[in-house]
């Protein structure tokens, strides 16, 4: 069995390993889940999207470069608006056009 952690488990908080594990623990159950957090089931299921979201971002992500990755993982994580990602993914190849001339 290979120790080597997952590129999608060691990009998420220790937050999202504490909430997938209690996932797990409640044998997948949103609706046992968000009565166990005292939270509405909406909102549990807006967590566990932002969470796939995130993980998709770091597996799509793996042909992106470190600062794109880290843009992805904010949208996913709800601390940058998809807007402003995409003003600052097109800013940032600009600036790598430019470079490169």
């Amino acid at each position: 069995m290979s120790t080597e952690i997952p590129p999608w488990i060691a990009a998420l908080a220790e937050e999202d390993l504490h909430f997938i594990r209690r996932f797990v623990l409640a044998s997948g159950s949103l609706k046992a889940l968000a009565k166990e957090y005292g939270v509405s089931y909406p909102t549990l299921r807006n967590r566990l999207d932002r969470l796939i979201a995130k993980v998709e971002a770091v597996e799509r992500g793996a042909k992106d470069n470190p600062f794109q990755q880290t843009i992805r993982l904010l949208v996913a994580d709800g601390k940058l608006s998809a807007e402003s990602a995409r003003d600052l993914l097109r800013a940032h190849e600009a600036s790598i056009k430019t470079e490169e001339d």
